[in-house]
Formats: C-alpha cells, structure tokens, sequence
C-alpha cells in the first residue's frame, strides 16, 4: 500500500474512520478476491489524487472479521463512504474510478462548504 491508503483493522478502524471528521472512504476487501485486486490500483489513484482531501482506508475482511459484520458486510468488494463518523454512501462490487471520485466529491465539497460557511 502506498503512503495514500491506509491499512484498518479492527483495533484502529474507529479512530482512522469514525473519529475523523473529514470524508474517509474505506475499502473493505480480501486477498483471494479477484474483484478487489483488480480494483486495487484504483483504490491506490483514488489515495494519491485526494490525499490532503479525504482519508482512504483498506480492511482486510478476513483480517478484521468484526469490523466487516458491524457494517453489513455480505459481498466484497464494497466502498463505504464515511464522514463525520457516519457512512454517507456505499457502493458494492467493482466500481469505476470515476464513480468513486463523483462519491468523494459529493461528500468531500459538502464538508468543505460546510468548514468555509
């Protein structure tokens, strides 16, 4: 993982995810997943062309099994889009990069309009 994707367990997910206020997309994933590995580099862009502006977190399910069944977990891979601690959006199976960055976006203007006004 590159220093713009952030590895989550269950130990720290709360405080990378829940307890930051800004946009955080999370990537919940497996290794033997062949929709998540093909996804993978995307998740990788998507880190490094919003560093500065959203978090982005991957978690193993089969490394964080808790984590997984606290969000409803049932297939992977599956983008979850928090802020605030909250999730905002999800999106399960592969998705397109610009599908993730039209996500980030909505949240990510939102919370920024919302710290200016």
């Amino acid at each position: 993982m590159s220093q713009n994707v952030i590895e989550a367990n269950d130990g720290n997910f709360d405080e990378l995810v829940l307890r930051s206020s800004g946009p955080v997309l999370a990537d919940f994933w497996a290794e033997w997943c062949g929709p998540c590995r093909r996804l993978a580099p995307t998740i990788e862009a998507i880190g490094e062309e919003y560093a500065g502006k959203a978090r982005v977190v991957k978690l193993n399910v089969d490394a964080g099994p808790a984590t997984a069944k606290r969000f409803g977990i049932q297939s992977i891979p599956t983008l979850i889009l928090f802020r605030d601690g909250a999730e905002k959006e999800r999106i399960a199976g592969a998705a397109s990069k610009e599908a993730i960055a039209a996500l980030i976006d909505r949240h990510a203007a939102d919370f920024a309009a919302r710290k200016v006004g």
